[in-house]
């Protein structure tokens, strides 16, 4: 997979995220909005662009949703690559003694990112921006497969579920249930947030304001550790 490094180098903390060539495209919109909001914390964007949108990012097959394309399910298989290749990668941007990784992204990667934190304990954010859990099987697995991470952001476009899409239109509610399960875990700091607009509004700003959540909510947890 094509990979994109940008931002500070000895970074205190590296954001990870799945990106197609549009998103590539506004990876530079995107870094400069997180920049604008973040200036006591040195960070780094670390992308890796998938080939295959629907088939590298979903965690298991699906039907189709919309069109006639379904989902193959190879999420596993992306995140091998992330841990044997994308993250040592990663972690040269950041500086000696820095462990620190954010996972994040927008839509079908937004689920990714939340699939990949209940799988492994390596993020210690998980910035989901519009994540797609109306997923089929997304819920049942959330219920019993916590997040790890330490801090989850989740959002939604306030206009979604308003779609005649039956399988989609169920997103508004599968957030909120996201966010009950979250609720419900005392060691994860989690937020969710309701942005104004459909699915397609401000994507890289949306990303943005998930990383930023989490950069600030983990550098709180930090000083509170160690100023008790």
């Amino acid at each position: 997979m094509r990979t994109l490094l940008l931002g500070d180098t000895n970074a205190d903390v590296c954001l990870i995220q799945a990106v197609d060539s549009r998103d590539a495209a506004r990876l530079d919109a995107e870094y400069a909005c997180i920049r604008q909001q973040i200036t006591d914390v040195s960070v780094a964007l670390f992308a890796f662009q998938v080939t295959d949108w629907n088939g590298d990012l979903s965690p298991w097959p699906a039907p189709p949703a919309f069109g006639s394309e379904p989902f193959p399910g190879r999420a596993e298989q992306t995140l091998l690559f992330l841990l044997e290749s994308g993250l040592p990668a990663a972690r040269k941007a950041l500086r000696p003694g820095a462990e620190s990784f954010i996972i994040g992204g927008y839509s079908l990667a937004g689920l990714f990112a939340l699939w990949a934190a209940s799988r492994t304990p390596v993020f210690q954010g998980c910035a989901a921006a519009s994540p797609s859990v109306w997923f089929p099987g997304w819920i049942s697995f959330a219920e019993t497969h916590p997040v790890q991470a330490s801090a989850v952001y989740l959002s939604l476009g306030d206009r979604e579920e308003k779609t005649r899409n039956p399988v989609m239109a169920a997103v508004g509610d599968c957030i909120r249930r996201q966010s009950a399960i979250l609720d419900g875990d005392p060691a994860r700091i989690h937020t969710l947030q309701w942005n104004p607009g459909n699915h397609f509004r401000e994507p890289e700003k949306r990303t943005a304001d998930a990383f930023v959540w989490c950069v600030r909510a983990l550098r709180e947890r930090i000083i509170k550790d160690e100023h008790p």
